[in-house]
């Protein structure tokens, strides 16, 4: 198993290099470089390990670019760039032992367009690990995922086995854009055991739980009004109000019914436009998201959303285009596996306190994975991993206790060979 210090400078590495989802074009290389000096059996990169044409939130082209043309600064390994270029990041490894189980592990990589603190107090900050790019931070943990993956391949690496095991390194997470078309992928059919992990969550340095249940299933969309403009006070009959059709299909989305069967979501962001009060607005544009306790539910506020958005643009004759760009579901954790990960914490002896089942209550798309291996008659879970975050998560002063890494790489590493046995 990897020395403590060393999960610690992998991480911090990581953490320095923020790129957003789709834009990991950095992180992908050097997550490539570290699985060739681990000599990993196998290494898909981009399009080789997803289904690129499910991807959801790819951004435009220009903002691709300025994250390649970044990456290309940092790096000469253009053989893995030219590779992932177009925003085609990500990563499976795969190691072959022989006939034998197919054990995953999905780890996410992106990073959020937040600026990290400057705060003395803020140990990124104060110990020279802060955030080189403007306005990115790792404010989620995923820094400490990427070390998790690779800190858990290293330990299987380092054992004897019979069988498959592999690493997701899953992009775009934080748009939930990712695990759709890496479920949909060409590695995920073989896997019979699924395992994910996520760091924090406010549990202290030390806990373990051993399936986090209940993830929100999410819809998010981009929506754009377009309608015709006209002089506000010489001719308001002239125009189509754009805005006044997105602010009536907004305070229409806030009224939704709410559902009988369970606790539903809605929220509207992002609202914008460009013209001036003396002119009638010929394009408004928002994002908004709906959530569900279960994924029917979650439909079930879409399909709504839909309609007030197709109402409201009628209304106003307007015309309206709602685009998805990331989407996720519930899949919640079996039974068998929360049993043998409880068992396999309890027995290491830098965890504190061993929980069963706690509720995520948020969204996550590891679900899609977890759901392909179930739909293949396999079994899933997903693993928290407590790391004492002095803040809440997606804020500028998110940080983890790095004695967690370690712990998180028993359990992962563990695990999975508790599973290859």
């Amino acid at each position: 198993m990897p020395e403590e210090m060393d999960l610690v400078e992998l991480r911090r590495q990581f953490h320095q290099y923020p790129e957003p989802g789709w834009c990991e074009f950095l992180t992908t290389v050097s997550i490539v470089e570290e699985l060739e000096r681990l000599g990993v059996d196998e290494i898909h990169v981009g399009p080789d390990a997803l289904e690129t044409t499910e991807r959801l939130g790819v951004p435009d082209e220009e903002e691709l670019s300025q994250w390649f043309e970044k990456a290309k600064s940092e790096t000469d390994r253009m053989d893995i760039l030219t590779h992932i270029e177009g925003g085609n990041t990500g990563a499976v490894a795969v190691v072959d032992r022989g006939e034998g189980p197919t054990i995953g592990l999905r780890v996410d990589i992106d990073a959020l367009p937040i600026e990290e603190s400057r705060d003395s107090k803020h140990t990124p900050a104060a110990k020279g690990f802060r955030s080189n790019n403007v306005g990115f931070m790792h404010a989620c943990g995923h820094d400490a995922h990427i070390t998790f993956g690779l800190g858990t391949l290293r330990a299987v690496l380092e054992s004897d086995f019979s069988g498959t095991f592999k690493v997701f390194f899953q992009p775009s997470e934080e748009l939930l854009g990712g695990g759709k078309p890496m479920a949909a992928g060409p590695h995920i059919d073989d896997v019979e055991y699924l395992i994910g992990a996520h760091i924090g969550l406010d549990y202290p340095t030390g806990t373990v739980v051993a399936g986090l249940d209940g993830a929100l299933a999410l819809s998010r969309f981009d929506i754009i009004f377009e309608g015709e403009s006209a002089h506000a006070g010489f001719a308001p009959n002239d125009g189509r109000n754009a805005v006044q059709a997105l602010v009536t299909a907004a305070n229409d989305m806030y009224g939704i019914p709410r559902h009988k069967e369970g606790s539903t979501r809605v929220n509207v962001g992002n609202i914008h436009s460009e013209n001036p009060a003396n002119v009638i607005a010929h394009r408004a544009t928002a994002n908004a998201e709906v959530r569900g306790e279960s994924t029917e539910l979650m439909e079930y506020m879409r399909d709504a959303v839909y309609r007030c958005l197709n109402s409201a643009a009628d209304l106003h004759e307007c015309t309206v285009e709602a685009s998805l760009i990331g989407e996720s579901i519930r899949q919640d954790c079996d039974e068998e596996l929360v049993s043998l990960v409880s068992d396999v914490a309890e027995s290491i002896d830098s965890t504190s306190t061993v929980l069963r089942r706690d509720n995520l209550g948020a969204s996550e798309d590891v679900t899609y994975l977890l759901k392909a291996v179930v739909e293949n008659g396999g079994k899933g879970t997903y693993i928290g991993i407590g790391g004492s975050n002095p803040s809440g998560h997606h804020t500028p002063t998110f940080d983890i206790d790095e004695e967690s890494l370690s712990i998180g790489v028993s359990v992962l590493s563990q695990t999975a060979l508790e599973l290859l046995s």
